[in-house]
């Protein structure tokens, strides 16, 4: 008798569970996307304990006739396929046809819907994927799924569950994930007595944004798209791709990818090439090991992703991946550079206002004592900390023709009335601006130069309120925008050395010379190999005083080398024009006269990326005026 045997049916669907049924928010997912396709527009969530005890799913959508409610159970029975040529054009969120049974065997499911060509509707009963009822029922149009006791027979699978919190936090950020794509329709998730969000259909993306994240997220955002661009293929098609979305603002950095939101034709994915495409766009603006708050949507054409790689469908794959790439990439830095947005001085955040609603701080409160990466709050990272020597506060004030603030336009006489949204955070407050009024680096050159801290800050004044600039990373910024175009230009500057500056180098030091000597001479080095494992400096960028020149060529060797073989020639010109700026940038504790604060200033506002220096710390700070008499209580 033959090995190879035919498994029976119960053993394959939990085969198929095990890849489709990872852990509650897996089924959570499965339905909600099957809510979405039947064409729902308002979704409510219920959970028990973290959803091991409890899921149910109810929505409005299209419901099932009696023999449809049957025939889902069986495996790979879908309404959305019919033939090998559908698989290439899909267009809804689910269509394998594998969840529902491989949900079934695992839980005591009850299913409940209602098709409105039916007078009546249907009530299944599934406990581990046995059938153990179907009976009609007066039911409401549309459909309810009800799972209890997930893994109730596969203990081995429900010991690997993590905490109920941690469990939770999977489905609500889930449910605040597919909230956001879709802010025409209603979503509720409840935690048995709890509502922990709910938000109503809006308008716009950016209305569900301020719903799910509140106004102070919303502050720290850029909106951008939606763009558009046309790939034309080589078999002479015309393939249209769309982007739109929100970006944080450089000084908003986090620790982790967890605050990244992409979808591809309004379906939830992870995708590594357009997370590569961000952090792309924010090279050099945020420090390397930072990610940014980012809300993206891109749309094409069907057929030019392929989402039928991955059991749980979060993976994609593009056709024309590199266009992808740059398309998400250049859109992203692009508005950067367009907008140049300011960061703002981090505020105390304000109290809940009585009957605004629950605010999604208390709601991620309550899931973060067991996961925290999962859903921490945007935080603006403060300037670099200060040396602990440090001289007492100085304010040095250059004398300057006085100038007169007009606070009309403020907005403290009946501030102009703004969106109203009754929902998680009740309706946007008067006088917040939208996200098209953001403050702009643009201004910098207007700024009036009033004094220094500790000999490390400039103090600036202008018509939208009072600046604090780091002068280091200022200069830095300035100076690494001028190195890159000398080195488009091939025109770098030098200056020669007295006596040519002899360095050791290690074997692998050594490698990376030889790799990248070329590079080095573009940027202003002049080197040359001056016996066994040792080069002679005779030659090196303006700026770089004596004892800097050995630091900055250690530096760049010292980078590692998977990393180098990993980047670009760009990317290496940037890592040298970074040490050079770097480097060569005036030094906090140094006096700045009048003069040369008004010149850092007007040649700041003229950098293409005025936000951050090319490690990512931010470079201005302002206190608004509108914060200013809010803070005297004139407003």
């Amino acid at each position: 008798m033959g090995k190879i045997k035919v498994l029976p049916d119960a053993v394959a669907n939990q085969i198929a569970a095990g890849e489709v049924v990872e852990r509650p928010a897996s089924v959570v997912k499965e339905l909600l996307e099957n809510s979405l396709d039947a064409g729902s527009s308002d979704i409510r969530v219920e959970v028990e304990a973290g959803g091991r005890r409890l899921i149910r799913i109810t929505d409005n959508g299209c419901g099932m006739m009696r023999d449809d409610a049957l025939l889902a159970f069986e495996r790979h029975a879908t309404s959305k396929l019919s033939s090998v040529h559908d698989l290439e054009q899909i267009g809804t969120l689910g269509f394998r046809g594998e969840a529902l049974p491989s949900i079934a065997s695992v839980s005591r499911l009850t299913l409940e819907t209602h098709a409105r060509e039916e007078s009546t509707g249907t009530r299944v009963a599934i406990n581990g994927g046995k059938m153990v009822m179907c009976e009609e029922a007066g039911l409401a149009a549309g459909t309810v799924i009800t799972i209890r006791d997930l893994f109730y027979n596969v203990p081995a699978r429900k010991k690997f569950l993590r905490s109920e919190q941690t469990e939770l936090a999977h489905i609500a950020s889930l449910v605040t994930h597919y909230s956001l794509a879709h802010p025409d329709k209603s979503f509720e998730l409840q935690h048995g007595p709890t509502e922990l969000l709910r938000v109503t259909p809006v308008g716009s993306a950016q209305e569900r944004v301020f719903q799910i994240f509140g106004n102070r997220i919303l502050e720290d955002l850029v909106e951008f798209g939606p763009e558009s661009k046309t790939l034309s293929t080589a078999e002479g098609e015309q393939k249209q791709f769309s982007l739109s979305g929100f970006v944080s603002k450089p000084h908003v950095q986090k620790l982790n990818r967890n605050s990244i939101y992409l979808f591809v034709n309004g379906r939830l994915i992870r995708d590594k090439l357009l997370l590569h495409a961000l952090t792309s766009a924010y090279h050099n603006l945020i420090p390397p090991a930072c990610y940014p708050f980012a809300l993206i949507f891109l749309d094409c054409d069907f057929g030019e992703v392929d989402v039928n790689v991955h059991p749980s469908k979060t993976e994609v794959r593009f056709r024309h991946s590199s266009f992808v790439h740059d398309f998400v990439r250049d859109a992203v830095r692009g508005k950067l550079m367009e907008s140049k947005p300011v960061s703002s001085l981090p505020l105390p955040a304000s109290h809940t206002q009585p009957g605004a609603g629950l605010q999604f701080s208390e709601f991620t409160q309550r899931i973060e004592n067991a996961a925290p990466d999962l859903y921490d709050p945007i935080v603006p990272i403060a300037p670099t900390a200060m040396p602990r020597e440090v001289p007492a506060l100085r304010l040095e004030m250059p004398r300057g023709p006085e100038q007169r603030f007009d606070f009309s336009d403020t907005g403290s006489v009946n501030p102009p009335a703004r969106m109203r949204i009754p929902d998680t955070h009740g309706p946007l407050p008067p006088g917040v601006a939208s996200l098209n009024d953001y403050e702009s680096l643009g201004s910098l050159g207007d700024l009036r130069p009033i004094g220094q801290i500790h000999n490390s800050f400039i103090i600036a004044a202008g018509r939208d309120g009072l600046w604090i600039i780091d002068q280091h990373v200022a200069h830095e910024r300035i100076l690494f925008e001028q190195v890159l175009r000398q080195f488009a230009r091939r025109e770098a500057q030098q200056q020669r050395l007295l006596m040519p500056m002899i360095m050791e180098l290690t074997v692998g030091q050594q490698l990376e010379y030889a790799r990248i000597a070329d590079e080095l001479a573009k940027a202003g080095f002049e080197t040359e190999p001056f016996g066994n494992r040792t080069i002679a400096i005779q030659a090196a960028p303006t700026g770089l005083g004596p004892g800097e020149i050995e630091k900055v060529i250690f530096e760049i060797l010292d980078i590692a080398e998977t990393e180098l073989r990993k980047s670009s020639v760009e990317d290496l010109r940037r890592n040298i024009a970074a040490s050079v700026s770097c480097r060569a940038a005036i030094k906090i504790n140094t006096p700045l006269d009048h003069q040369k604060m008004e010149w850092l200033l007007v040649e700041l506002a003229k950098c293409e990326y005025p936000m951050a220096c090319p490690h990512g710390r931010p470079i201005a700070l302002r206190y608004s005026t509108r914060e200013i008499l809010r803070g005297f209580h004139r407003i």
